[in-house]
């Protein structure tokens, strides 16, 4: 037997979790929501929408859009997305680590 369990950052609703806080790193590691989007099978409006979403909600910007050009477009993690990634990060490795300890002792 083990367990699941998901847990979200709420600020006038669902504001941060497991899936924003993946299309994060993916947009950090491709520099394209784009194509970040593409590799989870997300529609671009969709992954449009729940960033725009967990700004509104987290009242921070999380990516900078560069249009095309010479040089291409883009998407860019804010420092203040990348402040919250290694919070959210940090916070869920802890709790893992505690609710594993607590499943441990009563179910272990």
């Amino acid at each position: 037997m083990n367990f699941k369990c998901k847990i979200w950052l709420y600020n006038n609703g669902k504001a941060f979790g497991e899936g924003p806080y993946d299309i994060l790193k993916r947009i950090n590691r491709l520099k394209s929501l784009n194509k970040a989007a593409a590799e989870i099978h997300m529609s671009y409006s969709q992954a449009w929408n729940l960033i725009n979403t967990m700004e509104k909600r987290l009242n921070i910007k999380l990516i900078r859009r560069k249009t095309g050009g010479n040089s291409g477009g883009g998407s860019y993690l804010t420092p203040e997305a990348k402040d919250l990634m290694l919070k959210y990060g940090n916070f869920i490795g802890e709790a893992d680590e505690i609710l594993n300890n607590l499943f441990n002792k009563h179910f272990g």
